[in-house]
This record gives C-alpha cells, sequence and structure tokens, in this order.
C-alpha cells in the first residue's frame, strides 16, 4: 500500500475522529441546555444582581473585618426588607388589572366613561377637554369594538406575559439569595470569569472582556433598569394608595418610559389629571400629584448617585432587550433582558472595532516592480 493512500486512510480517520467528537460535544451541550432552560432566567438574573451589588457588598465587607459572607446576608435582608412589600401591592393590582383586562379583551366590552362637568370649567384646556373626551365616550367605543378582533390575540399574548408578575416576584426573591451566595464567593466567581473569558479569546484579550462585560452589566442594570426600577416602585405605591385603575399596569409603563429615557410626565401627568377630575382639588390629591411627579423625576437625583445613565450602549438596543425579555420570560425578562442585549451588542463591537493584524511578508518588504515599458 502506497504511503500516500496510507495518509489518505489517517486523515480520513482523523476527519471522522473530529466530526464524531464535534457530534457528541453538540449532543452533550444541547441536553445540558434543556436541563438548565428552566433555570436560564433565574440564574441569569442571580449573576446580574451579584456583578450589581457586589461592589457595595465589598465595602460592607471591610467594615465587618473582611466577613464577605455576613455582608452578602445583610444585603439579602435589606433588599428583601425594602422590595417584598412594594412588589407584593403591585404584584396583586397587576393581577387583577390583568384578570379585568382579560374580561374586556374575550368579551369585547370597552367603554370610555363620560367626564365629569368640573373638567368643561377648567381654564384653557376646559372646554376642548371636555368635548374631545364626550366624543371619545360616544364613538370610541364602536371603533375599538371593530379593531378589537384584529388584536385579539396580541391582546391576549400581552396579558398572558403580565399574568404571570406573581411568579416573576418568587423569581426575582430567590434570584436574590442566590445572588447572595455568589457574592459570599466573589472572589472565586471573579477567577472562574477570567479563566472562561481567557480560554474563549486568549490570555491577552480575556481579561479585557471579563473587565468589558463586568463593567456593562454594572452600568446597565444600576444605570438604567435599576434607576427604573426605583421609579416604578415610588410612582406605583402612590397609584396603589390613591386606588387608581389599573396602577400596576401604569407602573409598568414607568417601567418602560424610565428604560427608554423618555419623561414618565407622560404617565404621572394625566393620571394627576384625572385624579384631580375625579376626587377634586384638596390636600390628598395635592400631595398625590405632587409625590408621583417628583417620583417620577428622581431619576435626575439618582443618576450621580447609581453612575448617571451614560452608557455606551444604544437606547434601541436596551429598549428591544427589556420588550423582547418581556415577551420571552415574563416580568423578570424586563430586567434581564435589556442587561444580556448590552452585553452581547458591547462584545459584538469590541470584537468589530479589534484591529486586524497586519500581514508581513516578503512580498510586502520588497522593492515594487517597475511597470514594463
Amino acid at each position: 500500500m502506497s504511503n500516500n493512500r496510507i495518509m489518505g486512510l489517517n486523515n480520513a480517520r482523523e476527519l471522522l475522529d473530529v466530526l464524531i467528537r464535534a457530534g457528541m460535544i453538540a449532543v452533550l451541550v444541547m441536553v445540558c441546555f434543556q436541563i438548565f432552560r428552566p433555570f436560564m432566567n433565574i440564574v441569569l438574573w442571580s449573576v446580574i444582581l451579584a456583578i450589581t451589588l457586589y461592589p457595595l457588598n465589598q465595602k460592607l465587607a471591610a467594615a465587618l473585618g473582611g466577613r464577605t459572607g455576613w455582608a452578602a446576608i445583610i444585603l439579602v435582608i435589606l433588599g428583601l426588607a425594602c422590595l417584598i412589600a412594594p412588589l407584593s401591592l403591585l404584584g396583586e393590582s397587576i393581577a387583577e388589572s390583568v384578570k379585568a383586562g382579560m374580561h374586556t379583551v374575550q368579551g369585547r366590552d370597552i367603554e370610555i366613561p363620560p367626564p365629569p362637568a368640573v373638567v368643561q370649567s377648567w381654564p384653557l384646556i376646559g372646554d376642548p377637554l371636555f368635548k374631545l373626551w364626550t366624543h371619545a365616550s360616544e364613538d370610541l367605543s364602536w371603533a375599538i369594538s371593530q379593531v378589537a378582533p384584529h388584536l385579539k390575540d396580541l391582546s391576549k399574548t400581552v396579558l398572558t406575559q403580565l399574568a404571570g408578575v406573581g411568579a416573576g416576584i418568587m423569581v426575582f426573591v430567590l434570584a436574590l439569595f442566590i445572588a447572595g451566595l455568589i457574592m459570599a464567593n466573589g472572589d472565586n466567581g471573579q477567577r472562574t470569569a477570567v479563566a472562561i473569558a481567557s480560554r474563549i479569546s486568549g490570555p491577552e484579550r480575556g481579561p479585557e472582556l471579563a473587565s468589558l462585560c463586568t463593567a456593562t452589566i454594572r452600568t446597565v442594570a444600576q444605570g438604567v433598569v435599576g434607576i427604573a426600577f426605583i421609579q416604578m416602585v415610588l410612582v406605583g405605591l402612590g397609584l396603589v394608595v390613591m386606588g387608581v385603575p389599573g396602577s400596576g399596569i401604569l407602573a409598568l409603563m414607568v417601567l418602560l418610559l424610565g428604560i427608554m429615557q423618555l419623561p414618565t410626565l407622560l404617565i404621572t401627568a394625566p393620571v394627576a389629571i384625572y385624579v384631580f377630575a375625579q376626587d377634586g382639588v384638596g390636600v390628598t390629591t395635592v400631595i398625590f400629584a405632587i409625590w408621583i411627579i417628583l417620583a417620577g423625576l428622581s431619576d435626575n437625583v439618582l443618576k450621580p448617585m447609581l453612575l448617571g445613565r451614560g452608557v455606551a450602549v444604544p437606547m434601541p438596543v436596551i429598549l428591544i432587550g427589556a420588550l423582547g425579555g418581556m415577551l420571552t420570560s415574563g416580568i423578570i425578562g424586563l430586567f434581564t433582558g435589556p442587561v444580556m442585549l448590552a452585553v452581547g451588542y458591547q462584545l459584538f463591537m469590541s470584537w468589530v472595532d479589534q484591529p486586524l493584524p497586519v500581514a508581513t511578508t516578503e512580498a510586502s518588504t520588497a522593492a515594487p516592480v517597475k511597470p514594463l515599458d
């Protein structure tokens, strides 16, 4: 048997071995992904919380004499104490709104109540607003009923996602516990992240990519999602206490506006006008209006405290991440979606901006060839 034939058989066997190994690895990855998939959202949110809160955990651990475990426990307890009550109130309000919304979508019972008579007495905008509101209450219900069949499936999809807010709150609480465990072993986690990044991108680029992912997660989670979440809680509490219909849905709209970096006055101002129209001008309504407006403007104070919103990620990426995350993963996707899409965007742009190696060959260093006469 010739040497060429032997070499060809060896190459074929090596190629077959490579294909078999690749196939076995692919099957193993698919099986592992299917097993891990139900826990993916909670693990992602746990890692995001741990990375975001880790600097605070380190400062608290230094004050406690280097006890990172106790610092993580204190942070988890404080987080639960601050968030469990507001999230429960908003979750209950969202559940009631979703129940009413499902009944409306299925029964096509869409109506707009007529405006109170006091609206007509308002200066400047009273009369035109009264006429517009009256016309909408008389004719808009018919127009919406004609469009409702086309929007029925979409409405059901959105309302079904919102109906999972209770499970989202449980995921949030459980993720906070897991984040505490991760923060208690933060040094090992940091070394593991650098090792994984170095294995993927090489020892030179690995630490840089790990630092880029960490910085992106903290910036987006604190400067965008974190501030929007605080605005949602503050405004939502005011809405729930005042008994505004659809308080939970309005609070989620405040969250979306905060992520999009649009002014929350688009929600708070109409709500304040509605409350004045229904309950009149009094001490309670004035305090409520001041509260929700100041809560909506709280980002101006929170920006310098939480690293601000000066992120290198375009806002359409953040918005698509929030909407896509909510549609695919429910309420918890509103928080994990923007962060993960921002990390992917930053890694992609880092790869695009990486300078290409300059080829140095003998042909490039040789003297140029003179053209023929």
